[in-house]
């Protein structure tokens, strides 16, 4: 074979021509629209799995496994949270649903890494309330990070319930006359008197999240209101005064007067970098004719100079009934306000 006849046998090859795969398959925007999909209630996440009660309530309730739609890997599902799923939902062992949609919250209880930090971290979703327990003593209570929990359940449209433990170490007097400053429902307890039948009453028919510092009793706690529930119980490290951690994840449990209790890991900090001042200032709407004569850019605080709550308290004519109020108002706005910005 010569050289010319060679080149000319491959001359009349078809050149072979690799597909572009990144434009081989159109993408559509367009998505399937999952008419077959069923409603769950998300009770607990775990490592990219979630768990779903799918026929609530119903004779065919049953609790299913679920991974999510690829087009949802952006978005936060946590527990509590409404979503529609697809797939295998028999909820047979070895069966896995997959999660399409997240149905719309009716509210969104959140906190950030610090207060400069805007970036919201979801913690549960449509709550009705905010069960905060916190202990007399063993470890001491810590008003600011009451405070905070406070300002996010206000922010959140969240209903925050005052749960006091220990009550048998230390006197509650403190933590009482705080929370009825507030006007917010307040539940003392101790071995003696657990007043569990009071919070069962408080918190049946409800979705209600509880948080608490690690080592205030949230899980023994959670475990009277939903005994089956059989969440790990922690104590209180001797040399820093701290509880250990006993709750590593979020978890939706059941109580038998209805509703459910939502237990969540201890927090140690509560960043409030996500919350506008004018989200705190709306739940005092007894102080509206007040705040309404400040500044446009009132801090609110008990040092605004302009403020008008400041000087009817350097004048005394603030009324008496208004006085506890305005204190804890002044109290949340020194808490966002605090230089540095380091939750406690």
């Amino acid at each position: 074979m010569t050289w010319d006849e060679d080149e000319d046998r491959y001359a009349n090859l078809v050149p072979r021509v690799r597909p572009d795969r990144r434009g081989s398959r159109p993408r559509s925007k367009n998505r399937p629209a999952h008419d077959n999909a069923v409603s769950g209630f998300i009770i607990a996440v775990d490592r990219g799995r979630y768990r779903a009660i799918i026929d609530e309530g119903t004779k065919t309730e049953r609790l299913v496994t679920c991974s999510r739609a690829s087009e949802l890997r952006r978005q936060a599902i946590v527990t509590g949270d409404r979503v529609d799923i697809v797939g295998d939902t028999t909820g047979e062992e070895g069966s896995l649903a997959r999660i399409v949609r997240i149905q719309p919250r009716s509210s969104v209880l959140r906190r950030s890494g610090d207060d400069t930090d805007t970036l919201e971290r979801v913690i549960v979703a449509n709550a009705d309330q905010l069960l905060m327990v916190v202990a007399t003593t063993n470890p001491e209570p810590r008003p600011r990070l009451i405070d905070r929990y406070i300002i996010a359940a206000l922010d959140a449209g969240i209903t925050p319930i005052l749960c006091i433990t220990k009550t048998d170490l230390a006197p509650d007097t403190d933590l009482v006359d705080y929370g009825r400053s507030l006007g917010i429902t307040t539940v003392s307890r101790s071995p003696e008197n657990p007043a569990r039948e009071e919070l069962a009453k408080i918190l049946a028919g409800r979705i209600s999240v509880a948080v608490g510092h690690s080592g205030v009793g949230k899980s023994t706690l959670v475990n009277e209101l939903a005994p089956s529930a059989e969440r790990a119980v922690g104590d209180v490290n001797d040399v820093t005064g701290r509880g250990r951690h006993t709750s590593s994840s979020s978890q939706a449990l059941r109580l038998a007067e209805g509703g459910w209790v939502i237990d969540t890991p201890g927090v140690r900090s509560f960043g409030l970098g996500h919350v506008s001042t004018e989200s705190i200032v709306s739940a005092f709407s007894d102080l509206t004719d007040y705040v309404a004569l400040c500044p446009k850019a009132c801090a609110h605080t008990a040092h605004s100079v302009e403020c008008q709550l400041a000087r009817a308290q350097a004048d005394e004519t603030l009324p008496a009934e208004l006085a506890p109020r305005v204190e804890s108002l002044q109290r949340l706005m020194a808490t966002i306000h605090e230089p540095g910005g380091k939750p406690e």
